[in-house]
């Protein structure tokens, strides 16, 4: 197969344009570069007559031409990853496009773009040709080596959601492999009720209520401690401080750690939680115990009296109520209820020791959307009734 030579100059010139671009970091080069690459090579495909069999080998001439003029970073599987990043996002990202520059012809002088980018919305035009930096920081909100990994999360709202948290925490890549591969969208939505998970998805993890900072369950796999083996809460408090900055990302947002064991006083007799946290969004005391057992009923009273103490001699008159979590291997979800007084600001959480079964987490979550529309539905119709 031998394709058009002036279309390999084009992408070539397209490469160089954004390389030879000062002022944008190399991260917005890079997301810039592949989408405008990905868009040529999918609208050469469909322009060619045999389009399976033109397509596979214009990608393989195409990444042995690059390669040979550009040098490193067009590989064929480079190619591919920018393929299917344009078709992962050309949808949105062109609805952004034609909302910001919906201009008539009268005021599109004023908006400082060619005529030519109106017709063809290339991101490339806007990158060299337009004063628009902040824009496509927007527009593209973490590296090119996070899309890599984005591109590959087939659900939508998940893939938003990541994305997001990604750029809103300024997660490593290895961060974000981490969080997805512990189902860490599936953990808080299975807790949020249907505009709940709609808001993850728009929004990201919003603290705005004690109850938003729980997972169920919490997962501690960083910690190498093996699943079945014997081990005392006082190896696990252990192995969570050596892996603290480990712990808060699992945690979430806007913990500071305080103190382990933290000692108090009451009516001549001392106490110790755990572990203490502060959370500057929430604006509170975080306390968590760890329970390595089934949680009983006296843990949960135990956690309130703390709670208490803290809310009474610790906490000022400007910070939140305090938040007790338990961090146990088991709960029973009665117990709990009615155990503790209503509108507690205590919660049980389990843990585990490995990554949960990400597929068996979807199918929970998509059933349990499912019974939430069937619920919805059936609300509405007696209210019509």
């Amino acid at each position: 197969m031998q394709a058009d030579i002036r279309f390999f100059d084009n992408v070539a010139i397209i490469i160089e344009q954004a390389r030879s671009f000062i002022g944008r970091t190399v991260d917005l080069t890079m997301c810039v570069t592949y989408y405008e690459v990905g868009r040529m090579i999918v609208e050469e495909e469909q322009s060619g007559k045999a389009r399976a069999e033109y397509g596979k080998g214009l990608m393989k001439e195409l990444a042995l031409y690059l390669t040979t003029r550009l040098g490193r970073g067009f590989s064929l599987t480079n190619l591919k990853n920018a393929k299917k990043f344009y078709l992962t996002y050309a949808s949105s990202i062109q609805k952004r496009i034609s909302a910001e520059f919906a201009v008539s012809s009268k005021n599109r002088e004023r908006a400082a773009l060619p005529d030519e980018f109106n017709k063809s919305h290339s991101l490339t035009d806007l990158f060299v040709s337009a004063q628009k930096g902040q824009f496509l920081t927007d527009l593209f909100k973490v590296s090119w080596t996070h899309y890599v990994v984005l591109i590959r999360i087939e659900n939508t709202n998940e893939r938003r959601f990541y994305e997001l948290e990604a750029a809103s925490n300024q997660w490593t890549v290895d961060d974000l492999k981490r969080q997805y591969n512990s189902s860490l969208y599936e953990r808080l939505a299975l807790s949020r009720d249907k505009t709940g998970i709609m808001r993850l998805a728009s929004e990201g993890q919003m603290l705005e209520r004690p109850k938003d900072i729980l997972k169920n369950p919490l997962v501690l796999e960083f910690l190498n401690m093996a699943e079945d083996s014997a081990y005392s809460e006082t190896d696990l408090e252990s192995a969570i401080i050596s892996k603290l900055q480990k712990f808060l990302l699992e945690l979430g947002k806007g913990f500071l750690f305080e103190a382990r064991q933290k000692r108090f006083t009451f009516d001549e007799k001392s106490f110790f939680v755990d572990i203490v946290f502060y959370n500057r969004l929430l604006q509170c005391y975080v306390l968590i115990d760890l329970k390595t057992t089934e949680l009983k009923h006296q843990d949960l009273g135990q956690m309130l009296m703390y709670v208490n103490y803290f809310d009474r001699h610790v906490k000022k008159d400007f910070e939140k109520p305090t938040v007790g979590i338990l961090l146990c291997r088991e709960k029973d979800d009665n117990i709990v209820e009615l155990t503790l007084p209503e509108n507690a600001n205590i919660y049980a959480s389990e843990y585990s020791l490995y990554l949960p079964e990400k597929t068996l987490l979807q199918q929970k979550l998509n059933e349990w959307t499912l019974e939430f529309k069937e619920a919805q539905s059936s609300i509405k119709l007696k209210t019509k009734n």
